[in-house]
């Protein structure tokens, strides 16, 4: 059970989403389009009551895709935060969890592999956040579930995208909920061979028993499967020398033109450096150029940040530049768009090849192919290699410490090492 989502945003007559239109407005008020006080207004009417935001950012994918892991009731995803019917959901959860004791129906019985397949192919389908695929590995990691990068490609790859939501597209969670929900956009990947319709759900039955019987009420929100937002919509799985452990990317929210790019590269060596420089009007940069963070992932930040989403040079954008190849292994908010390559693994401070990028360097990218390579011979690299060190971090004991130093990489869902393999809990023995 979750909060849900908020109502619609609303500016001058027109749907808002939250996330989304702010970093849209915020690059539109560096661009010189619209003003400070015109970007207050909007924000003042983009959180209008209650809830988790209503684009298809992180917290609505995760929602979306408990529906699909068989982990949460139908139409909890969309219904929003302050719908009467969202009370309804919560009786009905709170009666089925006190059967499901009775019934000793555990998540290991739900968690399957055929669970986590049929949450990758509804990511695919609704346009999903790249912060899934960290959330999936790292349950699955706990599950002892065998889950990897290639089984997103495998399994996303011929998903289009059917549900036409911000960022991706133009509506929101509202709209969605009285299109259907998800347990209609469930029904068509499993009228197309995309669900694994024998998977248990806590309902007690089977997830095709919780949504054969769901309608699409609008399909300008749920689309056809015949007439998708975007063909390929499953998150792209990147590898290649630059990525050996992988990278991820979200096709639904890049821009085509740049879906196979090779362009010069531009270093960031931390998000102060970035912040410090990527406005000043003699950085050596144009539109075919890809911004580099390093340093910005689990054992870097510390922790991983949403900052991969770079904001673009200023100068750029007062050329009417909207979106440029960014990579990093930092995460970005669900709610954000652009060609943006996220969680390259091994990060820059774990000593991957990221590490090594230097200004100047091209770099190859072709999302069609997986492929993300860095056009730097072997023996270069190699001599950067042993001139480059970890960057030192200003607190050392604690729990910082401990986190640094057992934190897995982003391919592995950036759990802890120690937790790998953990699930359930004893009760303890009396302590006095």
């Amino acid at each position: 059970l979750s909060g849900g989502p908020m109502l619609n945003g609303k500016f001058k007559g027109q749907d808002i989403g939250s996330g989304t239109d702010v970093w849209r407005l915020s690059e539109n008020v560096r661009a010189g389009k619209i003003s400070m006080e015109e970007f207050m207004e909007a924000e003042r009417g983009m959180s209008r009551s209650a809830g988790s935001c209503m684009t298809m950012g992180t917290a609505s994918t995760m929602a979306s895709l408990c529906e699909a892991l068989g982990v949460g009731v139908p139409h909890n995803a969309a219904t929003p935060a302050v719908d009467a019917g969202r009370t309804h959901i919560a009786q009905q959860v709170g009666r089925r969890i006190v059967s499901m004791v009775e019934e000793e129906v555990k998540l290991s019985r739900i968690l399957t592999k055929a669970a986590f397949e049929n949450a990758i192919y509804a990511n695919a389908a609704i346009g999903g956040s790249t912060n899934a695929v960290i959330h999936l590995q790292a349950i699955a990691g706990r599950l002892g579930v065998e889950l990897s990068l290639n089984d997103w490609n495998r399994l996303g790859k011929e998903v289009p995208t059917i549900v036409d939501l911000m960022p991706s597209g133009k509506f929101l969670m509202e709209d969605l909920h009285y299109a259907g929900g998800i347990p209609a956009v469930l029904k068509i990947l499993g009228q197309q061979g995309f669900l694994n319709k024998d998977a248990l759900t806590v309902t007690g039955k089977t997830i095709w028993e919780n949504v054969k019987n769901s309608q699409v009420y609008n399909p300008e929100v749920i689309r056809p499967f015949e007439k998708p937002l975007t063909a390929s919509g499953g998150i792209a799985a990147l590898f290649g020398n630059l990525a050996p452990n992988g990278a991820v990317l979200k096709p639904s929210a890049a821009s085509p033109d740049l879906m196979k790019h090779r362009g010069r590269a531009i270093v960031f060596s931390s998000i102060e450096d970035f912040h410090a420089r990527i406005d000043d009007p003699g950085l050596d940069v144009d539109a075919s150029s890809i911004l580099v963070l390093q340093n910005c992932g689990p054992k870097g930040y510390p922790g991983m940040a949403e900052v991969g989403n770079m904001g673009l040079p200023e100068k750029m954008l007062k050329t009417g530049v909207t979106d440029m190849v960014r990579l990093s292994d930092a995460r970005m908010s669900g709610t954000a768009y652009g060609t943006v390559v996220l969680h390259i693994s091994p990060e820059a401070a774990a000593g991957g090849p990221l590490a090594l990028v230097k200004d100047g360097d091209f770099i190859d990218l072709d999302i069609e192919a997986h492929r993300l390579h860095l056009e730097v011979s072997e023996d270069e690299l190699a001599r950067r290699q042993l001139e480059w060190s970890p960057p030192e971090h200003d607190m050392k004991g604690g729990y910082q410490q401990l986190y640094v130093e057992h934190v897995l990489q982003a391919d592995q869902g950036a759990d802890l090492d120690y937790l790998v393999g953990c699930r359930g809990a004893k009760i303890p023995r009396p302590s006095h």
